[in-house]
């Protein structure tokens, strides 16, 4: 690949991730985290996809592809095989915290559970908790963005109580981050096929209707109008599918999923989305 051709996958991957990394930093998880993680998705990728006549691909053209040693890519797929996770714990300050605080006898009652703590002054107190595990960042740092995570929380009589193990930036509901992530994956499976169409495949159906000179007052009603028209269509869609959904004596085997997705698009103008 040119240096030109190179410059244009690295601006596509940033305009990617970025949204990604919203979603994932407001789940807590690190960027390290990412790294491992993307690590064995582009190894199970390069095996599963770039192989000779269907066959997984050998290890060494793996770690041509990602440019991963051969060692780690052995160990990649290995973890892969005996389906173990190939990343390690949350491992960010404030978890180092959180974790201290849930394991370390010192800061625990009698019954073995986290205990209130004063926020200054010697063991226990949330001070030393933070002198011990909270790395280089300030304690009173630490208090706010725990506090205003609702990780912990202070108690009428001023102690500090933790709420939860983990640190999470954001609040979620499982589900509906199951569905968003389904949602992406669909868009980046279609992008793929349409971008690098080969010979045997056709493109699939990718249009989007935008204007950049809207005024924020059409915003309302055009939700309400896309309430109304799209959810018309997904519906036509869906009496469309079920017609033709295969009978109880077909083969499963043989099944495939059909459909189509549809997303509102809202967002400020940069630079970028202008040009």
């Amino acid at each position: 690949m040119t240096n030109e051709g190179k410059s244009v996958v690295y601006y596509v991957c940033r305009l990617v991730l970025r949204p990604l990394a919203s979603i994932f930093l407001k789940c807590g998880l690190t960027w390290k985290e990412f790294s491992d993680l993307s690590k064995s998705v582009f190894v199970e990728a390069a095996t599963q996809e770039f192989g000779i006549k269907g066959r997984p691909t050998n290890v060494s053209r793996v770690s041509i592809l990602t440019g991963i040693s051969r060692k780690e890519v052995k160990r990649q797929r290995d973890l892969l095989l005996n389906d173990e996770p190939a990343v390690k714990g949350k491992t960010t300050d404030a978890t180092r915290v959180l974790s201290g605080w849930f394991q370390d006898r010192e800061f625990l009652d009698q019954k073995g559970d986290p205990m209130l703590l004063q926020e200054t002054g010697p063991a226990p107190s949330f001070d030393a908790l933070c002198d011990r595990y909270s790395g280089d960042i300030a304690t009173q740092t630490m208090l706010k963005e725990l506090l205003q995570t609702g990780t912990i929380e202070r108690t009428r009589s001023g102690e500090l109580r933790v709420i939860r193990r983990f640190y999470q930036p954001a609040r979620h509901d499982d589900e509906n981050l199951a569905w968003g992530v389904a949602f992406i994956t669909d868009l980046a499976m279609t992008m793929n096929n349409n971008v690098f169409l080969s010979n045997a495949a056709r493109p699939r159906f990718g249009r989007k209707a935008e204007s950049v000179r809207i005024l924020p007052g059409s915003v309302s009603e055009f939700h309400t109008f896309l309430d109304i028209r799209g959810q018309a269509f997904l519906e036509e869609v869906d009496v469309w599918l079920t017609n033709r959904e295969a009978t109880d004596d077909a083969q499963e085997s043989e099944f495939l999923r059909l459909g189509v997705g549809m997303f509102a698009i809202e967002d400020k103008l940069d630079e970028e989305r202008v040009r």
